[in-house]
């Protein structure tokens, strides 16, 4: 798995002060995307544990962070990669939010148990392709109208897609 960037501190994706961890690769090809550069699996670096202990040791260490946001490319493409990263910052940090950014749907991310797993460590998951004629610049968080903020624990407790209040945020 490949690291295409990391932002250690922004308000773009996502409420608050997160970190940003953008994973190389997606298949989505979403027409006018902003980021084609990281569809590529061998875009960015190498994600070592190296690297990976790094990153965990920078968010776990930064008292002002809300949480951590996975982008892309796709996360979900690199999801069983994902996961002990993941798992890791859930265990050192239980009070912070994680938030993932993805061209599939929810329910076609539960339809893959790796991709259902990583899911199911998440917040919020931003899902569906971007959309160009769909695009609104004045939706929070979000490229385009068909893309929806899923409250992942909503809706693994109701048993149908919850979406984020945005004023909760």
């Amino acid at each position: 798995m490949n690291l295409y960037g990391y932002i250690p501190e922004s308000v773009n994706e996502g409420p608050g002060l997160r970190a940003v961890i953008f994973i190389s690769g997606c298949r989505h090809a979403c027409p006018g995307c902003f980021s084609p550069d990281s569809w590529s699996f061998r875009a960015g670096e190498q994600f070592t544990a190296e690297r990976q202990q790094q990153i965990l040791h920078e968010v776990t260490a930064h008292p002002l962070l809300d949480g951590v946001t996975l982008c892309g490319g796709d996360p979900f493409f690199s999801a069983e990669e994902c996961l002990p990263w993941v798992r890791r910052f859930r265990e050192a940090c239980p009070d912070r939010t994680v938030w993932a950014y993805t061209g599939f749907t929810y329910e076609e991310l539960v339809a893959d148990p790796i991709r259902a797993e990583l899911a199911w460590l998440c917040d919020v998951i931003v899902d569906g392709p971007y959309v160009a004629s769909e695009r609104d610049i004045s939706l929070p968080f979000r490229g385009s109208r068909n893309q929806r903020l899923v409250d992942v624990q909503g809706t693994l407790r109701d048993q149908q897609i919850v979406t984020v209040s945005l004023d909760s945020l």
